[in-house]
């Protein structure tokens, strides 16, 4: 990459103090979202996103990132490196103020950066807060800077230890295991945030290595947001060949769309602005919806594909089955809320709205072949929509829940409040049994399914909600589903899927995760989902009883207590579990073990789902061949 000519000045002067630190360690949630594994992993992403704004000035094309042995990271780019020279105010290396002041940086007046993600300024000196230790190194104007800093604060000065004739910023930080829950970092967790960065600047090389086991791998895609869109399409059968891309510019506001629709149901829609996933939307995503509903809608109508007699397409019907992503870089992006999850910005929905339909329009007249397909969809869409709305009637909770009603044999609670009360969906009529006996009846409900329900990655909304079992749970629930969810009528604070051990229970586990991701996502992303961990083994020695979850734990019995006197069962089924065994090892809270469902990015929770659970085989084997080596327990 070239350096930009049209140098930015970027010394001392540019960098802004809006106010300290203190506050970061005492609320670290506060800025970084949490202290569990996601706000671990949002350290990483502070430190690339400072290396990213660099790539997007013009001025950085590698960026390479590594897990040490240590536990601690190491991001380093080839940028113009962070400027090193006495602040005018504080009367201290710039570089310094960047790291212990809370937003400091060169991103707020416009004199350090033209476009930048960085809107808060949080991101070194946050990170900086919340590690045991921090080491900078900067190779700018011919030398190679230091420092060193510890919870946040220098513990040595800034020094020249050498010479450069390159340029960059090299940070490496160790979190502080005060603050967080684990400081165990995921490789695959950092690659899938990487590789998103990668389709979204394709001048820069981003690579990461993990020094603990030896694993790497290197990001870079020149195909840019189209390859991203394939990449997201790989696991489905497309309706058109061509992946549609859009650009523009207007008023310093850049504008990339790429969009291709599959013969799937689901919209995957994916916003950025300024490489900053805006996972709630905002007005990039209204602009580009609004465009795709009445472009199609006038190609439609011109062609004769849509009667005069006839509705317009809705923006669900055109939005069935498509996969698209959405980039905007503009000066001054509004963001609402720290998390920077939705963009603001009023202009930007009318630009986007522009370039989409003139170049939607465009291609629709250019591919008629093409055009026929994606209208066709639609109309096909159309249909089916209101069989779903129909289908939704009878699901929809109109007064108290009628038990007798539910053909899921649902054994209801007596407890009335929410807060207090969970639901364990069981399979099996036998374990079923087992649970409604063995639970608490004042707070566990028991609902047991017959047999695996509906794959709904390859399924209707409509006939999703015909499915009898689905049909039944969506009422016991009480939240509705699909647009009409409504996480206020929650009926119970968890709800827990409690399976066999072995790979049926596993499918039927992922069937219902795949339906509660796509149609009741809020669930997860709320804490509400939970996974039951049954025991593999009941081992009796002498008048001792053990009930043990793993080979593991087997092994590591029977080298404490040996071989000779004891009987081992393995559970192939919690039907073969008394209701007091069950209760015991799997509903009591005293003594139980259940996994909550999180979603750490919704975009790996998408190809997981697509790879799984979707028609393409050649995918699916890919993906089991690359995680074999991390599975822990498999039976067969």
């Amino acid at each position: 990459m070239n350096k930009a000519s049209n140098s930015i000045p970027y010394g001392a002067e540019q960098i802004q103090i809006l106010e300290g630190l203190e506050a970061v360690r005492r609320r670290p949630s506060m800025y970084i979202g949490s202290t569990c594994a996601r706000g671990l992993h949002h350290l990483v992403y502070e430190v690339v996103d400072n290396s990213i704004d660099e790539a997007l000035a013009g001025y950085c094309d590698e960026i390479e990132v590594t897990i040490n042995k240590n536990g601690s990271v190491t991001v380093e780019d080839n940028g113009r490196g962070i400027p090193v020279d006495i602040h005018p105010k504080q009367g201290k290396p710039a570089v310094e103020v960047v790291l212990t002041t809370l937003h400091a940086g060169g991103k707020f007046g416009g004199g350090g950066y033209v476009v930048s993600g960085g809107l808060h300024g949080v991101g070194l000196s946050v990170v900086n807060a919340l590690s045991d230790w921090l080491e900078v190194v900067v190779k700018r104007d011919g030398k190679v800077y230091y420092q060193r800093y510890e919870k946040g604060k220098p513990v040595t000065e800034l020094r020249v230890t050498g010479l450069s004739d390159t340029t960059g910023t090299k940070v490496t930080f160790h979190p502080d295991k005060q603050v967080f829950e684990t400081i165990d970092f995921s490789f695959d967790t950092i690659a899938h945030r990487l590789r998103e960065l990668a389709f979204l600047s394709k001048d820069v090389r981003i690579s990461l290595k993990d020094e603990r086991t030896g694993k790497e791998t290197v990001f870079k895609y020149e195909g840019g947001i189209v390859s991203f869109v394939e990449h997201l399409n790989k696991s489905k059968e497309p309706v058109h060949p061509e992946i549609i891309y859009l650009h523009g510019t207007s008023d310093s506001t850049s504008v990339e769309v790429a969009f291709q629709y599959n013969d799937g149901y689901l919209d995957n829609t994916f916003c950025f602005a300024n490489f900053i996933n805006t996972a709630e939307g905002g007005t990039h995503l209204s602009g580009f919806r609004s465009a795709l509903t009445r472009t199609i809608n006038d190609y439609a109508r011109k062609m004769g594909f849509l009667k005069e007699n006839e509705e317009n397409l809705s923006g669900d019907d055109v939005r069935e089955g498509l996969t698209a992503v959405i980039s905007v870089k503009l000066l001054q992006p509004q963001f609402e809320g720290q998390t920077k999850t939705k963009l603001g910005n009023s202009d930007v929905r009318g630009i986007v709205e522009s370039i989409v339909s003139e170049g939607l329009a465009e291609f629709l007249e250019q591919h008629p072949q093409s055009a026929r397909r994606i209208v066709e969809k639609c109309i096909n869409a159309a249909r089916a929509r209101e069989a779903a709305r129909k289908a939704k009637e009878l699901t929809r909770r109109k007064s108290a829940l009628e038990v007798s009603s539910l053909p899921g044999k649902l054994a209801d609670c007596s407890l009335k409040d929410a807060d207090l009360c969970e639901l364990y969906i069981v399979e099996g009529d036998s374990a079923g049994g087992s649970a409604k006996q063995g639970r608490d009846r004042r707070f566990q409900a028991i609902m047991p399914l017959r047999g695996k329900i509906l794959n709904v990655e390859k399924a209707r909304l409509d006939k999703i909600l015909n499915n009898e079992e689905i049909r039944a749970m969506i009422t016991a629930l009480g939240t509705g589903v699909g647009d009409d969810f409504d996480l206020s009528k929650l009926r119970y604070r968890k709800i827990i899927a409690m399976t066999d051990a072995d790979v049926d229970g596993a499918h039927i586990r992922t069937l219902l995760l795949t339906f509660f991701y796509r149609y009741m996502k809020p669930l997860i992303e709320n804490g509400n989902i939970y996974i039951a961990q049954p025991p593999l083994f009941h081992v009796k020695h002498g008048k001792k009883e053990y009930y043990l979850y793993s080979e593991r734990e087997l092994e590591e019995l029977l080298s404490q207590i040996g071989h000779e006197g004891i009987t081992v069962q393995r559970y192939k089924g919690l039907g073969e579990m008394n209701a007091e065994q069950l209760w015991e090892t799997t509903m009591n809270p005293e003594s139980r073990t259940i996994l909550q469902v999180t979603m750490e990015d919704a975009m790996a929770a998408e190809e997981i789902f697509s790879t799984l659970m979707g028609d393409k085989v050649e995918p699916r084997r890919e993906f089991i061949q690359q995680h074999a080596k991390e599975v822990t327990e498999l039976d067969i």
